[in-house]
């Protein structure tokens, strides 16, 4: 998530605005961080996020609605577009690095090294639900794929999307099968106000809950779905970049519309179908299968809609000067979009837990909503500020000094 494609290069005191930077992939970053708070903020807000049943305390058709608007728009989206970042910057820097000589793989193992570290933090001490320790584990396996030829790794990605997909739908399949069970509805409430009152009881009850929340069911959602989907993202990164296909298109208005075309009707179809059975985005509770089956469509279409997002995007940036002020809006964000990320966490933990105000299971979602606007709104504010000064954000500054084993810039050099 680091921003900076040419960090590997062998020289720490290069500005980040260099010459050679892809300004479009920082202004995706700088979108897909919205995408990504406002699913985390639900998850901050509500601990009957995921657990299976809609939470009692806000059930009016308007709760009702944020929630489906939610899922539709934004979940299982957002971390694919960073998955795609990430394999992208990866051949990057893999690219960098053998123009410049210099020795990518242990730099590229310090780095996600630094990740998980910064990974296992976040996750103990502000969001059960990190995805950087994924995402350092994944690069190992990136790293040991990264000579592949552009179509083994697209069709290594499609292998990985489909087969998921498909196993959670034979899953779904095979719950429809059995015997209906009665599902523990006052088991799981009970579960869920339990989790609330430790997030409010105190510094050390948080970080204690945040542990039974990753033991309880966070890894198995990162391993047998967020894992492989982010892994397929890398490569397909990996290969648009390789072959110049995502710089190709990104400067043809024409073949960008044809992607919408083609990938929002296809991604908005899934999210509609996976939106309208999640608990909490209706007064009807659905059978067990159907949500099954719902998941397996949305791992099937999920990355049609975020190609869309890209494609519209990049269109958005070439439409002329509401394009460029859009680009340098979002750039700047995207530039220190690790350190935005971390941000967001640390506002989620001091908004709804005993770090701050604990307000976790009593904000309604629309409010939750707004606020993530504000928040995104600040973080662009800043992100403008701060790198108008600064050759990097801070935490990827500190990413980059483990990366070269050597103190980067910390000032931008005056031109």
């Amino acid at each position: 998530m680091d921003t900076n494609p040419s960090a590997p290069d062998g020289n720490p005191a290069q500005p980040a605005g260099a010459a050679d930077r892809e300004h479009a992939i920082d202004a995706l970053r700088g979108f897909a961080l919205l995408g990504i708070a406002m699913v985390n903020a639900g998850s901050f807000a509500s601990t009957y996020f995921g657990v299976g049943v809609s939470d009692p305390a806000f059930s009016r058709p308007v709760d009702h609605a944020v929630r489906w608007f939610v899922a539709l728009v934004f979940e299982t989206k957002f971390y694919l577009l960073f998955s795609l970042l990430f394999g992208y910057s990866f051949a990057l820097q893999m690219d960098s690095a053998q123009r410049s000589g210099g020795a990518f793989v242990p730099r590229f193992l310090r780095r996600l090294l630094g990740l998980g570290l910064l990974g296992l933090a976040h996750a103990w001490l502000l969001f059960a639900g990190d995805i950087l320790v994924t995402y350092a584990l994944l690069g190992l396996v990136l790293l040991a794929l990264g000579r592949l030829r552009p179509v083994a790794a697209v069709a290594l990605a499609l292998g990985l999307l489909g087969i998921t997909a498909w196993g959670w739908g034979a899953i779904a399949w095979l719950v429809a099968l059995a015997p209906p069970l009665d599902l523990p509805v006052a088991e799981l409430h009970a579960k869920a106000q339990q989790a609330a009152q430790a997030y409010r009881a105190s510094v050390q009850e948080a970080i204690a809950q945040r542990g039974r929340d990753m033991a309880d069911g966070v890894w198995f959602v990162l391993v047998f779905v967020q894992g492989p989907c982010a892994l397929a993202m890398f490569l397909l990164g990996l290969a648009a970049r390789r072959s110049g296909y995502l710089a190709r298109v990104a400067r043809q208005p024409a073949r960008l519309r044809r992607w919408m075309a083609c990938c929002l009707p296809v991604g908005a179809a899934g999210a509609w179908f996976y939106a309208s059975v999640q608990p909490g985005a209706s007064s009807v509770t659905h059978p067990e299968h159907l949500g099954l089956a719902a998941l397996a469509v949305d791992l099937a279409t999920a990355p049609f809609l975020t190609f869309g997002y890209v494609a519209a995007l990049l269109w958005l940036l070439q439409s002329g000067p509401a394009g460029r002020r859009l680009g340098a809006v979002l750039e700047p964000a995207g530039r220190m979009a690790l350190s935005n990320y971390l941000l967001q966490s640390l506002v989620g933990a001091l908004v709804f837990t005993a770090y701050g105000w604990a307000l976790v299971g009593q904000v309604a979602p629309l409010l939750v909503g707004l606020g993530v606007l504000v928040l995104y709104g600040a973080q662009l504010a800043l992100s403008r500020h701060w790198m108008a000064a600064h050759a990097y954000g801070p935490v990827e500054w500190l990413l980059r000094a483990v990366t070269l084993w050597q103190r980067p810039a910390w000032r931008r050099r005056a031109r």
